[in-house]
């Protein structure tokens, strides 16, 4: 079997590059490793009730009059109209770090500013400085990591502003360890705080099947279940990939959405990029009934917090680090339809190893899972007040659970720190996109995958 174009992964990466070269030629291939697309971002079903997994809101929320905002840029790239997506904005935000300070912050960066400006006021100068060097910096173009922390130490002076702006944006989008690459920063910055956030009116699979439609219309092709054992090549020539099954397809052009290091491992060949630790994280999932107040949070979406002295955010000496986190209240976006239930989602910093070392015992891995839960509960219901009688439904993901799943190395769900900005990894015909290219977020996602194949594969036909 040939196609001119094949794709390696399901996710939102691959799917808006299929899609994108799909409405210039139908003849393109994905091949998914699972039974359901989405990678990342996607659902499973518990209780005749469908759950999501990995959205929590999207970033880079754009009105429709912001023709070069990158949502807007990403639906003409793939001639979808916003009227599909139901697009809901988050009602407001807030980075809290207990016994100090709060930031409020919402889809208009009035309110962020107004909060900077009231309970930092002698950093406030400062933090314009901050913003124009965002808008000045290009952050796409090549170059070494520069450290978004010195800079934001520099240029701020205050500590605990330079941690409340570092928490939501890392939890986000950072795969490296206490810090981000300053372009990183400029991307996240844009995505979350001048931009904002947002979801649409239904579920990640309404997304997955809209995408797929468009996409199917088009003539172009999915193939779940149809893991890639190796890829082919000659020299600095891909010729096509082997699946699991022993079954060859060819390919002029080949791009892998599944990061660099998993690519490489499908070259037969060690990665030539720094060896990074990697960042793991637990999530989990309380389903609450619909009469549930959440007395402290009614009109919050997301609360990033901070219970320590000091932000940490580095992969834990044990299971799970719950000094700082992410609680995401779905249910919580302006004029979202009404859900017969509600839900609290919690995410917290975890360690691979220590939670690879229960894999061997169910018994303990899923009495560590319960103890997770229970620990996080504790912390979310500090913030929001008590919900524990009313949780009808829990599920806890680990480390191990995002591994099995996605297949990326250590369930590290930023991957690699260490990014290939321009997705060439020394092939003539073999691109990389996705987390590992670093465009972040489900719209950066979307608009790697868009990139690549403008840059690397259209431009060639």
């Amino acid at each position: 079997m040939h196609v001119p174009f094949l794709i390696i992964g399901g996710g939102l990466s691959g799917l808006a590059a299929a899609l994108r070269f799909a409405r210039f030629l139908p003849d393109v291939l994905i091949l998914e490793k699972h039974s359901r697309v989405g990678g990342l971002n996607s659902y499973y079903y518990r209780n005749n009730r469908l759950f999501e997994t990995g959205l929590h809101a999207i970033t880079n929320y754009a009105p429709a009059k912001t023709k070069n905002a990158p949502l807007n840029r990403l639906l003409r790239q793939l001639k979808i109209k916003r009227n599909e997506l139901d697009l809901h904005q988050q009602i407001e935000s807030e980075v809290r770090f207990l016994n100090q300070e709060a930031l409020r912050f919402s889809n208009d960066f009035s309110l962020l500013d107004a909060e900077i400006a009231a309970k930092f006021p002698t950093s406030y100068n400062r933090f314009r400085q901050l913003l124009q060097q965002i808008e000045d910096y290009d952050p796409f173009r090549p170059a070494p990591f520069i450290s978004a922390k010195k800079i934001l130490h520099e240029t701020l002076g205050d500590k605990l502003l330079v941690d409340m702006l570092l928490c939501p944006l890392m939890y986000y989008g950072s795969s490296l360890e206490n810090d981000m690459d300053f372009g990183q920063f400029v991307i996240m910055f844009r995505a979350i705080f001048l931009e904002g956030m947002f979801r649409p009116g239904g579920t990640i699979k309404d997304l997955l099947d809209l995408l797929l439609n468009h996409y199917r219309d088009y003539g172009g092709k999915i193939r779940t279940k149809a893991a890639v054992s190796h890829i082919l090549y000659s020299g600095k020539k891909v010729i096509g990939v082997e699946l699991t099954n022993g079954e060859e397809i060819r390919c002029d052009y080949l791009l892998s959405t599944i990061g660099s290091e998993e690519t490489f491992a499908l070259l037969d060949k060690p990665s030539p990029l720094e060896s990074l630790p990697r960042l793991g994280f637990v999530e989990t999932i309380f389903e609450l009934s619909p009469e549930t107040s959440l007395e402290h949070s009614e009109n919050r979406t997301i609360i990033f917090y901070n219970s320590s002295k000091t932000f940490s955010y580095q992969q834990p000496q044990s299971l799970v680090d719950f000094d700082s986190g992410v609680i995401c209240m779905p249910q919580n976006f302006q004029d979202l339809p009404p859900s017969p239930f509600k839900e609290v989602r919690t995410t917290h910093l975890a360690s691979y190893d220590q939670w690879y070392n229960l894999h061997d015992n169910q018994s303990s891995y899923n009495s560590a899972k319960d103890d997770t839960a229970l620990a996080s509960r504790e912390v979310a219901e500090k913030i929001l007040g008590n919900f524990a009688e009313n949780i009808v439904y829990r599920d806890t993901f680990t480390p191990l659970t995002i591994e099995r799943f996605t297949a990326k190395k250590q369930g590290a769900i930023y991957g690699n720190p260490v990014k290939i900005k321009d997705g060439d990894i020394g092939y003539d015909n073999l691109f990389l996109a996705g987390t590992d290219q670093g465009f972040l977020g489900i719209v950066g996602s979307m608009l790697s995958g868009v990139s690549i194949v403008n840059q690397h594969i259209l431009s060639r036909l």
